[in-house]
C-alpha cells in the first residue's frame, strides 16, 4: 500500500513537506497545495519555490480552462515534474462559484472538453495527468456518470474523495460507492476520506483495497500516522514536542515572521486538538495564544506527563 499526503492549504508547503518527510517517514508522495493560475497560465513566482524542495511531490492545479492548465503544466514539466494533478474536488464556496474544483462537476460536457485539450498536450509532451475528484455535486449517486467521463482518458490515477461537494467534510464517506467506482474505473484508483488511524484503514480494506490511500486532515492531526500505518511506532508526546519546535524553527529561519509562524502553528492545532478530546480547555488555550511565549507554554502544559498519544 502506498500512502499519499493530501494537499492542505496553509500547511503542506515546501518547508513542512521536507521537515515532515525527514522526521516522520512513511508517505511515498506529497501533493502540493493547489496552484491557481490565471487564464494565461501566470501565477505567483513563490509557487515555483514550493515546487522544488527535493521531496517526492505532485503539483496540483486549480483551473477551469485547458489553456491555463496547459500553460502551467509546461512550466512544471520544465522543472522536472512528470505528473500534474487536476483538482476537481475543492468544495470551497468561492472556488465552486468560479466553476473550479468541485464546481467543474456542474458541467460534465465542459469537464470532458477540458480533459480532451489537456490530454492532447500531455500525450504530445510526455507527462502524466491525474485527477482528484469528489463523487458528485449534490450526491455521490452522481458518480457513475462522472466516472464515464474520466474513463475516456488515460489518467495515471484517479483520486476519489468519497463525498459529494455538498458534504464538504461532514458525514460518513461513501465507501460502498467508492468500491463500486473502483471496480468500474479504467484508471488506478486512490481512496481519500477520513482515514485517521490503522483501525479506519482496516475498515476500508474490508470492502475495498485501492492502489493507494491519500490522507490529509488525519496526517496533520497525527504527523506520525504514515509511520504507524507502515508498521512503525505510535506517536509519543515527547517527539511531538520536538517536531513542533523544529518545524517552527524551520519556518522562522526560512524567513517567516514570528506572528506569521505563530498563526501557522495554530493552524496545525486546529487539527491536532483531535488527539486530545478530553483536553478541550488546554487545546483552546493553544488556539487563543497571542504570543509565541503563550503558545509554547500552552503546548508544554498540554503535553506534560503524557506519553503515547494514539
Amino acid at each position: 500500500m502506498n500512502y499519499l499526503f493530501a494537499p492542505m492549504e496553509g500547511i503542506t508547503y515546501a518547508a513542512f513537506r521536507s521537515f515532515h518527510h525527514d522526521f516522520f517517514p512513511g508517505a511515498s508522495e506529497y501533493f502540493t497545495p493547489f496552484i491557481a493560475p490565471d487564464s494565461r497560465g501566470s501565477f505567483k513566482q513563490k509557487y515555483l519555490k514550493e515546487m522544488t524542495d527535493g521531496i517526492p511531490s505532485v503539483p496540483q492545479l486549480l483551473v477551469n480552462q485547458a489553456g491555463a492548465f496547459n500553460a502551467t503544466a509546461l512550466k512544471l514539466y520544465d522543472l522536472g515534474f512528470r505528473e500534474i494533478n487536476l483538482n476537481v474536488g475543492c468544495p470551497s464556496g468561492t472556488v465552486y462559484a468560479k466553476h473550479k474544483g468541485a464546481g467543474m462537476l456542474r458541467d460534465l460536457d465542459s469537464l470532458s472538453r477540458t480533459l480532451d485539450a489537456v490530454f492532447e498536450q500531455a500525450e504530445r509532451c510526455g507527462y502524466r495527468i491525474s485527477v482528484k475528484t469528489r463523487m458528485g455535486d449534490h450526491s455521490t449517486a452522481e458518480f457513475p456518470e462522472i466516472l464515464a467521463v474520466y474513463n475516456r482518458f488515460p489518467l495515471s490515477r484517479l483520486i476519489i474523495h468519497a463525498r459529494c461537494r455538498d458534504d464538504f467534510y461532514q458525514g460518513t464517506p461513501d465507501v460502498q460507492g467508492f468500491w463500486e467506482a473502483m471496480k468500474c474505473s479504467k484508471s488506478p484508483v486512490v481512496y481519500n476520506g477520513d482515514i485517521r488511524s490503522g483501525a479506519d484503514l482496516n475498515e476500508l480494506m474490508k470492502m475495498a483495497v485501492p492502489e493507494a490511500v491519500m490522507i490529509g486532515r488525519g496526517a496533520v492531526a497525527n504527523p506520525a500516522l504514515f509511520r504507524e500505518l507502515t508498521g512503525g511506532e505510535k506517536l509519543r508526546a515527547e517527539e511531538l514536542q520536538v517536531f513542533l519546535d523544529g518545524l517552527a524553527e524551520v519556518w522562522l529561519t526560512g524567513g517567516l515572521s514570528l506572528p506569521f509562524t505563530l498563526e501557522r502553528m495554530k493552524t496545525l492545532w486546529i487539527y491536532m486538538k483531535d488527539l486530545f478530546p478530553e483536553e478541550e480547555k488546554k487545546t483552546r488555550a493553544i488556539l487563543k495564544s497571542k504570543s509565541f511565549g503563550e503558545y509554547r507554554a500552552a503546548v508544554s502544559e498540554l503535553l506534560r506527563e503524557k506519553d503515547i498519544l494514539t
